[in-house]
């Protein structure tokens, strides 16, 4: 096992009926702007429940954020933010609302001219204005960590942002707001989920056999409510499963100790940033290219993968490990969430070739848990993705 430190200053309120106490977890004193989405709040009730609990506060409310929060429309926000003297932010919604939230925390008390250098500088954040989330739809876990993902419409660019001081302070979870999420989104909360923990879990062995545990039970769990959740949203015990999977998937505790990849999610947000394809669908895209492409570095974990989690326990390493690429593949299916490129992109306009040149530009010359991953492997990755 790593060397590691870990801190996570998150505090979770987790059940039904618990978003009424947003009353006592955020001061009186504040001055609130309240952050959402497309406006699915109105329609579920959530809304009310905030309005209700903050009716003694002063508030201020900042809507339409979209999917991929875009900084565009960010930037409207924090006009208000420092027009109207906010002090406090809260963020109704799920990752692309909360991540929206983290990069308005950290450019609300961003000292250079340009906020958007804390993105492409990757300005770590260690102070940012504070704020909490209400969690609506379970799926990247932002609600517990301090990490976030932001876009430029206008470039198509994509870029990651973080540090210790975007952790939100709370974080209400209640599995009720399943109730009302589309099939469709719920499919995307599950594969977005699965691929987080593959991207902590699937490098190579180093004796963590805890970590390991850890990751092979949220895969283990997420496939288990997954059909449960899909054909039931109303099942309390599933919904309440998934949303604990979800949050677990991401909070850093299942990375300490062990090497990391997330080379998925750099294509990933790539074929985002290019094509609006959702972003737990781009990583169902990359990933049973990128582990056949890795598959020699990667076979020891991939065939503990397929043993432990699929129970394929015949065979050799090589066999279990590519019998565990295609069942990761099969239960993506599962969620009617399609792994070509090109059931998404009709015709191959140079896609990878435009994301290998990016790469090249910004200097990402080594992805993967062993930082060896050249512009030339990902274009390689994204062809055999097609």
């Amino acid at each position: 096992m790593l060397n590691f430190e870990y801190k996570n200053p998150t505090k979770i309120i987790f059940g039904k009926d618990t978003i009424g106490k947003l009353a006592t977890e955020i001061p009186a004193t504040e001055k609130i702007l309240l952050l959402y989405g497309g406006g699915s709040i109105f329609k579920n009730g959530i809304y009310e429940q905030v309005k209700t609990a903050l009716s003694s506060h002063n508030l201020i409310e900042f809507g339409g954020i979209p999917p991929n929060p875009e900084y565009e429309v960010l930037m409207k926000a924090l006009e208000i933010i420092k027009s109207e003297k906010i002090t406090y932010l809260l963020a109704v919604g799920g990752g692309s609302v909360i991540d929206g939230t983290k990069f308005l925390s950290a450019a609300a008390l961003y000292k250079g001219e340009n906020p958007w250098e804390i993105l492409t500088k990757s300005i770590r954040t260690d102070v940012g204005m504070p704020f909490g989330t209400v969690l609506t739809l379970p799926a990247t876990g932002s609600e517990m960590n301090s990490g976030a993902v932001i876009t430029k419409a206008e470039t198509h660019e994509k870029f990651g942002m973080g540090g210790p001081g975007l952790f939100p302070q709370f974080s209400i979870l209640d599995p009720q707001v399943i109730h009302s999420i589309p099939p469709h989104q719920l499919a995307n909360g599950i594969t977005d989920a699965f691929t987080h923990v593959l991207e902590q879990y699937m490098t190579y062995p180093t004796q963590a056999f805890l970590q390991d545990r850890f990751s092979e039970s949220i895969l283990q769990t997420l496939i288990e409510v997954a059909p449960m959740i899909m054909e039931n949203p109303f099942y309390h015990e599933a919904a309440s499963n998934f949303m604990w999977c979800c949050t677990m998937a991401l909070n850093g505790l299942i990375q300490k100790g062990v090497p990391t990849d997330w080379a998925i999610h750099a294509i990933g947000h790539e074929l985002t940033a290019l094509y609006g394809i959702d972003h737990a669908r781009t990583l169902a895209i990359i990933a049973p290219s990128h582990y056949r492409y890795n598959f020699e570095t990667k076979k020891k974990k991939l065939a503990q993968f397929a043993e432990r989690v699929f129970g394929i326990t015949t065979g050799s390493t090589e066999e279990k490990a590519n019998a565990g690429i295609d069942k990761m593949e099969a239960f993506f299916h599962s969620l009617n969430i399609n792994t070509r490129l090109s059931e998404y992109v009709e015709v191959y306009d140079g896609t990878a070739e435009k994301i290998a040149k990016r790469f090249t530009d910004r200097g990402w010359l080594g992805l993967g848990e062993y930082k060896t991953l050249s512009p030339s492997d990902v274009e390689k990755i994204v062809k055999m993705s097609y």
